[in-house]
Parts: structure tokens; C-alpha cells; sequence
């Protein structure tokens, strides 16, 4: 797909209006695109686009002839930049990605002699190559901060576990993006964002959000909530941790759902050491052996849980 965002294949379709049909020539030449066989092409690639209902393959007569026309589906709009600016193309970047994909051919290694793909291809641990990568560490970034926003724009309309906090500290929060939609829709809320001196010292200043540098691993920063991530001693007696997160069924499904979750999960076997989807009684689990009464499921949306954990 990042190929068809490059060309703005998609995008050029929507911007000719809401029902819109172009053919592969009109395309290329709303694209200003010289080369003679580009609408061959851009005609081949959309065909692909079309057996997986990306968008609509029609017949219409142009100047006498048969012509070949294609419009956007309802799954085009994931694919098309919203008004924030961002789309799940940068998932699928990191999904195929030269690293990802590296990583990939060496999962047979990591299934026979243990340790994560990427750890085979690099000789590091993600956290270790993202700082020595650049370009992979925006690749993946992005995917990140387009993926929170999408979603959390989401959250944000129906979860109301937000309401009555005075300071919500986002461990691994990032740049701050996520923290800042939250305390300027929630004035009551301090926000603090928590993550590697690293990654704090890239971060810009944001209206109701303070930086703090440290490892989460050693202490967190003490509020009322703790967004996305586990920390019991740092919370009052009626403080909660809120967690987003892809809840899976224990036996696999063939649904678009389970598709999706499991995509994930591979990515993470892939990249990482550890890191995996988790079923509802393994945050059960997780609630109870790190302190927690138990947990509850609030709200479902963009196939993510938002998840809280209770004294």
C-alpha cells in the first residue's frame, strides 16, 4: 500500500469527489505522470486492489470503447489520509518494511535455536537497533503515532474513564501525542509522559503535558491513572491503570477480527523478545499477580480493548 500512497493513487480518486470513477489514464494524468506505460501499470495495480475490495472495478464506454473504471470502497477511507493527517498506511510500512521482512526469513531460526528474528538479522534487541537506525526507528514511529491517533480520536467519544482524574502519567508515552489529545479534551488533567531519557529529550512542548525522563522498570511517576502500561505501587488506594490493548480469544477464529489481532502478534514475534497479544484471562492474570483486585473491559474500538486495572 505504500507504494499506492507514494503515487497518491487512492487519494487522487477521492479528491475527484465522493462517487467518483476514474480509468487508469485519467489517473496517471491527474498524477502528471510521463511515462507512456504508467497507466498499463497503475490499470494492473488497481486490478489487484479491486479482488481484495479495495476499491470498484466497473465498465464504462469512453469514446466508443470499453474502459475499465475504478472507484473507492468503504475499506479505501483506512487507506486515504483523514483530517489529522494520517492513515494505517504507516502500519503496513512497518509491516513490510526491509527490516520486517529480514526479520521474517529468520523466524524458522528463532523457533529452532530461541531469541527474536530481529536479534538474528541485527545482533541487537529492538530497543538496542532503534537507536542505531534512524530511517527503521521513524518507519516504525510513525506507525505508532498515526495508529494512537486514529484510535484514540475513537476512545476518546464513548470512554468516560477519564473524567474525574487530576494526573494521568502516560508510561511510554512517546512524544506526548496521546497524553496531549487526552488533557486538552479533559482540562482537570495533569498530564505527565513517562519514557527513556532518549526519547524525552525529542519531545516537544505540549500545553498541559510535562516530560519526565527515567525507566519504568525502576519507579514511575505517581497519578490517579496510569495510561497503557503496569504499575502498582505508584498509584493512590483508588487509582486504576488503563490499558489499550487487543484482547484474543484463546482458539483462533477465520473472522477479519482475528486476522487483524494475529497480524500483530506476528509483528511482535517478529521484532520483539517477549512481546505478544494476550488473551482475557492472561490480563486476568496479569491484574491479580501484580496486585490488582481484578480487571474490567470498558470499551471496544478499532479492534483494540480499553482495559482497566482496579485495587
Amino acid at each position: 500500500m505504500s507504494h499506492y500512497q507514494y503515487l497518491r493513487v487512492l487519494d487522487t480518486i477521492a479528491e475527484s469527489g465522493p462517487n467518483a470513477q476514474l480509468s487508469a489514464h485519467e489517473i496517471a494524468t491527474c498524477l502528471s505522470i510521463s511515462n507512456l506505460d504508467a497507466p498499463n501499470k497503475l490499470d494492473r495495480m488497481l486490478q489487484l486492489l479491486a479482488s481484495y475490495s479495495v476499491v470498484t472495478c466497473t465498465q464504462e464506454m469512453r469514446e466508443t470503447k470499453p474502459v475499465k473504471v475504478y472507484g473507492l470502497t468503504p475499506v479505501a477511507k483506512h487507506f486515504i489520509k483523514n483530517e489529522d493527517g494520517v492513515s494505517f498506511c504507516s502500519m503496513m510500512d512497518l509491516h513490510l518494511d526491509e527490516v520486517t521482512i529480514k526479520s521474517w526469513l529468520k523466524l524458522k531460526d528463532s523457533v529452532v535455536e530461541g531469541g527474536a528474528p530481529l536479534n538474528k538479522v541485527t545482533g541487537m534487541e529492538i530497543h538496542e537497533y532503534m537507536a542505531s537506525d534512524h530511517r527503521f526507528t521513524g518507519v516504525f514511529n510513525k506507525a505508532m503515532k498515526d495508529t494512537s491517533i486514529i484510535l484514540l480520536k475513537e476512545i476518546l467519544k464513548d470512554y468516560d474513564g477519564f473524567n474525574n482524574l487530576k494526573t494521568l502519567v502516560d508510561v511510554g508515552g512517546g512524544q506526548g501525542g496521546n497524553l496531549y489529545m487526552i488533557v486538552s479534551k479533559y482540562k482537570n488533567i495533569k498530564g505527565i509522559n513517562f519514557d527513556l531519557p532518549t526519547v524525552i529529550s525529542r519531545a516537544p512542548q505540549l500545553p498541559g503535558v510535562e516530560h519526565v525522563a527515567g525507566d519504568m522498570f525502576c519507579s514511575v511517576p505517581q497519578g490517579d491513572a496510569i495510561f497503557l502500561k503496569n504499575c502498582y505501587k505508584a498509584l493512590p488506594d483508588d487509582g486504576i491503570v488503563i490499558i489499550v490493548e487487543k484482547i484474543v480469544p484463546f482458539l483462533p477464529d477465520t473472522g477479519s477480527l482475528m486476522k487483524a489481532d494475529t497480524h500483530i502478534d506476528a509483528l511482535m514475534l517478529t521484532l520483539t523478545h517477549g512481546g505478544k497479544e494476550r488473551t482475557e484471562e492472561e490480563f486476568l492474570k496479569l491484574a491479580i499477580q501484580s496486585g490488582f483486585s481484578g480487571m474490567r473491559k470498558k470499551c471496544f474500538k478499532c479492534t483494540f480493548w480499553v482495559i482497566e486495572f482496579y485495587k
